[in-house]
């Protein structure tokens, strides 16, 4: 299907293809074995210039938008779906300053972000507030001219090895999410350090660690916005980052459909190759239909967001679940393809599917998503009426 990229996009999937195959492939198995970050290709995708485009030109990016950050991701994700969130959680993580960062701020950290110099991780969930992002418990102290944070997140994608940490934290625990209000944390700052490495299931290339902070002081120009929008901070930024969850999820299941339809035209059986059969075929079908909707609808969202849409809330999370959804039924699918060498680690769609499952998990469940889905069509039809 032509989804009438420009030229600027062409080069740029075909770069991040290129990178896919001569640098991610050869190393996805042994990462995924030792859950080493992988530095060497991260020094790669800054030099290919991944991470500046979701920063404004003035800030040393190139200002092109969530399509393109979609299409990096989406791409990366057919060889690795753990090394690709080099680059997507990085987005994340720059979101909150790119969207409501003041000028000082988005003068001193998005020049640095933009060249890949360093990496950012966002950090809002927390042991007793995952989808009840409401219930956070870190608390950030007013203290003069500056604030200090005590508190831990948990599960927070580049964390450890990310500079440059956006956090959301309560500075008046009696307004629920209006008390929550949003900080820049360096890397470094005394009082901040990190906790536990996660030993995940899958997208084992990327870094998941605890951040802890123990009387840390950051400064009030440190602040994100005013007091109290620390939430609509971390929802406008979700919103913004779902689709790079999408094309996480869906360069994943695509990926494995690819090496199901290769693995089916090669794999014979009864004197002729599985891809024959109408039970195959129909599977395949299936997958292919589904990969190519998620394709759709996701490409739609970015292009909503890019044209300035004020409001893509349902967009995003339709896409984010969609996407999710079919990449694990398509990776599952995929190792059925497969019979027994499909659950061996000799093939990679056992990975895949073992990392497409934290799509349905992360950046908001599934289930939430499908809550955020319905309030606003229940919105909607009461405006209607």
């Amino acid at each position: 299907m032509d989804y009438h990229l420009d030229e600027f996009q062409q080069e740029l999937v075909a770069t991040a293809k290129r990178i896919g195959k001569e640098k991610i492939r050869p190393v996805a198995a042994e990462l995924d074995i030792t859950g080493e970050f992988p530095w060497d290709i991260v020094k790669i995708f800054a030099d290919s210039g991944f991470y500046g485009l979701w920063v404004p030109e003035e800030y040393g990016g190139v200002s092109r938008g969530i399509l393109d950050l979609v299409l990096v991701t989406e791409e990366l994700s057919k060889y690795c779906g753990g090394i690709s969130l080099a680059v997507a959680a990085s987005a994340l993580g720059t979101f909150p300053i790119v969207i409501s960062g003041n000028d000082a701020q988005k003068e001193k950290y998005l020049p640095r972000l933009a060249a890949g110099e360093c990496l950012a991780a966002f950090g809002l969930t927390e042991a007793a507030a995952g989808s009840d992002a409401g219930s956070i418990q870190t608390r950030a102290e007013k203290k003069g001219d500056k604030y200090v944070l005590n508190g831990a997140k948990v599960f927070i994608t580049n964390g450890g090895i990310a500079e440059i940490y956006t956090i959301i934290a309560s500075t008046d625990p009696s307004k629920g999410t209006r008390g929550a209000s949003a900080f820049i944390v360096e890397k470094g700052t005394p009082g901040f350090t990190f906790g536990k490495k996660e030993d995940k299931m899958g997208i084992r290339a990327s870094a998941t660690q605890e951040l802890i902070f123990e009387d840390c002081e950051i400064p009030e120009e440190n602040r994100i916005g005013r007091e109290g929008e620390g939430f609509p901070v971390a929802m406008k930024t979700l919103d913004k980052s779902r689709p790079g969850v999408a094309a996480q999820a869906l360069g994943i299941g695509s990926g494995a459909l690819d090496l199901a339809i290769q693995y089916a035209a090669q794999r014979e059986q009864f004197g002729q190759s599985i891809i024959r059969f109408q039970a195959i075929q129909t599977m395949l079908a299936d997958m292919a239909t589904k990969v190519e909707s998620a394709r759709a609808m996701l490409y739609a969202t970015a292009r909503t967001i890019d044209g300035g849409s004020k409001s893509f809330s349902k967009e995003s999370a339709m896409c984010k679940v969609w996407a999710a959804d079919v990449a694990m039924e398509v990776t599952t699918d995929a190792v059925q393809i497969f019979g027994g060498y499909g659950y061996m680690r000799d093939y990679p769609v056992e990975k895949m599917m073992r990392d497409a499952k934290i799509t349905q998990i992360y950046e908001g469940t599934n289930q939430i998503q499908r809550m955020v889905i319905a309030r606003h069509l229940i919105k909607e039809a009461q405006r209607a009426s």
